[in-house]
């Protein structure tokens, strides 16, 4: 496995990541990071990868975990046309990996936008039935519309999707089913070693900075764990069928979805096992970092 995210983002691949890294039958290979330049968030526009790269690093560490894992630096911004590709570590290291000795099926879990994975298709082509791309993101179908990873780099999605490579697509309405309260990281997190502390002090912190500036998002004492997704769709029960097999759609410029492309079938999921995921979450972070 190869977890790519944009983990400076917002305050949620924090938890994703460290899931991911708690998670026995997940063999991690490397963590890529992802950029974020349309929302900034208050960095430069070509400096979000890097400040999810440090963020990455800071979470491993915490974690007690440094140097366990390589850290590769995705692009710093969107592919610019549906026909070019950003040469990156990232890139260059989903191909390494996709094209190595190893039997089993590699899976590339992106929690954020599809640039690296789309470049390293266009890199390679061969890649494409080497691997399994698990991705956060895209709106509700069957109309789609507005979504924030997807946003991020619409030519990337556009590629992957006319890809051959197995898709998971993991779209807004079901990530948006990990909700939790303040109160419970605040009892279930916080107290789970320098990794708990920092996960729950981050989101807060990142709550009241959203909060000063009267928008509408975030919620307040609510936040949702969107990111957990990627884990829950590795974990369930391989019989329980909660998604359907589609036609992969093309993605227009206002995000809505555009059917009868001809493309190959991607899997788009319609639930996911959100007690299972959050309690297997709190459960191994006490485990490991609980007093």
């Amino acid at each position: 496995m190869i977890v790519h995210t944009d983990c400076k983002n917002e305050a949620d691949d924090q938890y994703a990541l460290a899931h991911h890294l708690m998670t026995p039958r997940f063999d991690v290979r490397g963590i890529v990071a992802g950029h974020f330049y349309k929302t900034p968030r208050g960095y430069r526009e070509a400096e979000t990868a890097r400040a999810s790269y440090d963020e990455i690093l800071k979470i491993v560490d915490l974690m007690g975990l440094k140097d366990r894992y390589p850290v590769l630096l995705g692009a710093e911004r969107e592919i610019p046309t549906p026909e070019s590709h950003i040469d990156t570590e990232g890139a260059r290291f989903i191909i390494e990996e996709a094209l190595s000795d190893e039997e089993r099926p590699l899976y590339i879990v992106c929690q954020g936008a599809l640039t690296d994975v789309a470049s390293a298709l266009l890199m390679k082509p061969e890649i494409a039935g080497r691997m399994k791309v698990i991705w956060v993101g895209g709106g509700t179908y069957p109309q789609g519309g507005r979504e924030a990873n997807l946003m991020m780099d619409i030519n990337a999605a556009n590629i992957v999707f006319a890809s051959e490579v197995e898709l998971w697509q993991i779209p807004r309405n079901v990530y948006k089913m990990f909700g939790v309260s303040l109160a419970e990281l605040q009892l279930k997190v916080r107290p789970c070693g320098k990794i708990g502390e920092y996960l729950f002090r981050q989101l807060v912190e990142f709550n009241m900075k959203a909060a000063a500036t009267g928008g509408p998002w975030p919620y307040g004492e609510i936040w949702g764990l969107g990111d957990q997704a990627s884990i829950a769709v590795l974990m369930e029960d391989a019989g329980k069928v909660n998604y359907d097999l589609i036609e992969a759609p093309k993605v227009r410029t206002d995000m809505t979805y555009e059917f009868g492309t001809g493309y190959r079938k991607i899997r788009v999921y319609r639930t996911a096992e959100v007690r299972l995921t959050m309690e297997d979450f709190f459960a191994k972070l006490a485990i490991n970092f609980g007093e």
